[in-house]
């Protein structure tokens, strides 16, 4: 990769990665690179030194972390008008989904090393926006409706993390990825995710929605009922564990959505122990592609809770 000014965007994660620094400083450094290096120090940091880094216009941003950490430096590039730096990767974090995604290698030298003799490719990017809210006159006292969109490739003014590499979810896991311990999970690992999934489980319930292409309604529905999970793929690994969108690719222009139904409580175990072990869901009732996409839910007083992009965070409704 032609590339001479960059910048390293370092997630210690409790001093874990920080051992590696030294020799991806010198891989960079042998293969001719200007590095700049920087650690994350407080939550948004990344994002933050992504973005500064983007209005510098450094050739290259390297993040070293997990996913959350690449959705920053991600999130950093796209709110820069320009948007002209490359994004790397070397995985450092718990489940590295992208870099599973992509072939990157798990070792830091080894993906340093991968990085430096590697091609930049265009990827799809999507972004969630919160279209409105609305308070139907029939039934304004138990229903709040929210519209959504995902699409490929669209800006935003603000600071929140709309977009994402891998993946946006509705529903549970986005209870789950936002209460997961960040201390418990870099010493056990995705078992953290497991204790948050158990806490977070039995105050879930299905939500009504309704999901169709285009920016209109009018342009037909194609599908609505009770869901448990939404899951709009823009790559087929689900937390590295389950292929969820096995049709999705990362330069398809599309985005694949998967959308898991609420059933009696048997079929619903059913569903969350198919996901355990690492199958396919047996009870998936809708996946199509599109490029872009609305999603309006009924917010009962319980579920959804919120969105999650790339696993890394939890966005309220």
């Amino acid at each position: 990769m032609k590339r001479k000014q960059a910048a390293l965007i370092i997630n210690p994660r409790a001093g874990q990665n920080v051992a590696h620094i030294e020799a991806v400083q010198a891989i960079l450094e042998a293969a001719g690179w200007n590095t700049n290096l920087a650690l994350k120090e407080y939550g948004g940091h990344t994002m933050e030194l992504a973005t500064r880094a983007a209005e510098q216009e450094r050739d290259l941003i390297i993040a070293y972390g997990g996913d959350g950490t690449l959705n920053q430096v991600v999130n950093g590039v796209m709110h820069t008008p320009k948007r002209r730096s490359v994004v790397g990767l070397i995985p450092g974090g718990t489940a590295n989904v992208w870099a599973s995604e992509i072939g990157i290698p798990a070792n830091p030298v080894e993906a340093a090393l991968a990085l430096v003799g590697s091609q930049e490719r265009n990827v799809d990017v999507g972004h969630v926006e919160v279209e409105g809210l609305c308070l139907p006159a029939s039934t304004q006292a138990e229903k709040v409706p929210s519209g959504k969109k995902a699409r490929k490739k669209r800006p935003t003014s603000d600071g929140v993390r709309q977009h994402f590499l891998l993946m946006a979810g509705l529903g549970i896991d986005a209870a789950i990825m936002g209460h997961v311990s960040k201390p418990l999970k870099y010493r056990v690992g995705v078992l953290a995710v497991g204790a948050s999934t158990a806490k977070e489980l039995p105050e879930h319930r299905p939500f009504p929605v309704e999901i169709w292409a285009g920016k209109e309604k009018n342009e037909g529905i194609h599908w609505q009922g009770e869901a448990l999970q939404v899951v709009i793929g823009n790559t087929r690994l689900y937390a590295d564990i389950v292929q969820m969108t096995p049709d999705a690719h990362i330069d398809d222009g599309q985005l694949d959505v998967c959308v898991i139904t609420a059933g009696n409580p048997l079929t619903t175990m059913q569903q969350l122990t198919s996901l355990l072990l690492r199958h396919h869901p047996d009870n998936v009732t809708a996946e199509f592609p599109g490029g872009a996409l609305c999603i309006a839910c009924a917010r009962l007083g319980r579920a959804p809770t919120g969105w999650q992009c790339d696993e890394a965070q939890k966005l309220p409704l």
